[in-house]
C-alpha cells in the first residue's frame, strides 16, 4: 500500500466524462489551462467525473515553498477519485519572492470561488469540496480550510461574491506556521534556513526578513493556519514523515517536520475541532487508516 505521503504529494485527478482509464492514449483534462485571474499563472485544469447529480469536487494545490512547483501530476496517481465519481482540479498560483504573501494563498482562494461560478457548467457540488496538497500547499490547504470565509457579497466581481470555505482537506507536511519566531522555538534554527520563510514576505535573505520582522510580523501570524483553527472549522487530516528528532537537522527536514502536526492537532484537540495525525509509529487515527480514505468519506458523505 502507499504512503499517505507519497499518494498526496503526487495527488492528480482522473478522468473526464466518458472516457476509462487507458494505458494506450492520455488522459486529458476536460478543460486545461482555463484562466481564473488575470496573472498568467491563475491556470487551472479541470477533469470531470461521471455520475447522477453533482458531482464532488477534490482540488489539488501544488508544493515548492510558494517559490516553484507546477499543477501538473500523474494521472494514475489520482485516478481512483474519479472511478468513485469524483471530480479533480489542479492550480497554478502567483509564485515568491517576485509575489509575496498574500498573492499564492490568496489565488488558490480565488481559484476557489472560481470553481463555484463553473458548478452549473461543470456539474459540481459545491457543498463536497475538499483540498489536498504537500509542504507548501499543505500550509495553503490548511489556511483555507480553517480560514474565516473570505466572500464578499458586495463584490463588483461575481467570482470574489462566491465562498472560500470547503468540506474537508487531507494534507502532506504541511507548515502550520510560517512565523519564523514560533517555528524556531518549536523546531530549532535550521527551519530558517529554508528560502520559503523569507521568501513568503519578498525577501531573498533570511537576514533581511528578520531585521524586518516587525514590518512582516502581520503577515506570518495571519497566513499561519494555526492561528486560525476553531470548533467550527472542517475536519483535516494530516500525514507527515517519522523523523521526530529535534532540533531539525537540516531546512528540509525543519520544514516538512512532524511537530508542525502535533501543534496543530493539540490545538485541534483542545478547542473541539476534527483533526486526524498519521505519523508513523508515532500518531494515528481510529476511523482513518490513511488521506485516500478520508477524502473518499469526506466528498462522498450525503
Amino acid at each position: 500500500m502507499k504512503t499517505c505521503l507519497a499518494i498526496l504529494i503526487s495527488l492528480a485527478c482522473v478522468a473526464p466524462v466518458g472516457f476509462a482509464a487507458d494505458e494506450t492514449k492520455p488522459l486529458l483534462p476536460t478543460a486545461a489551462d482555463v484562466a481564473y485571474g488575470p496573472h498568467e499563472r491563475n491556470v487551472l485544469d479541470f477533469y470531470q467525473a461521471s455520475g447522477d447529480g453533482p458531482r464532488p469536487l477534490l482540488v489539488y494545490i501544488h508544493g515548492g515553498g510558494w517559490v516553484a512547483g507546477d499543477k501538473k501530476q500523474d494521472p494514475s496517481k489520482f485516478q481512483m477519485f474519479l472511478d468513485r465519481g469524483i471530480s479533480y482540479a489542479a492550480i497554478n498560483y502567483r509564485l515568491t519572492p517576485d509575489n509575496p504573501l498574500p498573492a499564492p494563498v490568496h489565488d488558490a482562494a480565488r481559484a476557489i470561488q472560481f470553481l463555484r461560478t463553473k458548478a452549473k457548467e461543470w456539474n459540481i457540488d459545491t457543498k463536497h469540496i475538499a483540498l489536498t496538497g504537500g509542504s507548501a500547499g499543505a500550509c495553503t490547504s490548511m489556511w483555507l480550510l480553517l480560514h474565516d470565509d473570505l466572500a464578499d457579497p458586495k463584490s463588483a466581481d461575481p467570482v470574489l461574491r462566491e465562498s472560500t470555505r470547503v468540506c474537508a482537506a487531507a494534507v502532506s507536511a504541511g507548515q502550520v506556521s510560517i512565523d519564523p519566531k514560533v517555528i524556531e522555538g518549536w523546531l530549532g534554527p535550521n527551519v530558517l534556513k529554508h528560502r520559503m520563510i523569507n521568501m513568503a514576505v519578498g525577501e531573498k535573505q533570511l537576514e533581511d526578513a528578520l531585521s524586518n520582522y516587525d514590518k512582516y510580523h502581520a503577515l506570518y501570524v495571519e497566513f499561519s493556519p494555526y492561528n486560525h483553527v476553531d470548533a467550527k472549522d472542517p475536519p483535516l487530516l494530516m500525514t507527515y514523515g517519522g523523523d521526530m528528532t529535534l532540533p531539525s537537522k537540516d531546512a528540509g527536514h525543519g520544514i516538512h517536520h512532524p511537530v508542525y502536526g502535533v501543534k496543530l492537532k493539540e490545538k485541534s484537540t483542545k478547542c473541539g475541532h476534527e483533526c486526524h495525525l498519521l505519523i508513523p509509529e508515532v500518531s494515528k487515527s481510529d476511523q482513518y487508516s490513511d488521506a485516500n480514505e478520508f477524502l473518499m468519506a469526506k466528498l462522498l458523505a450525503k
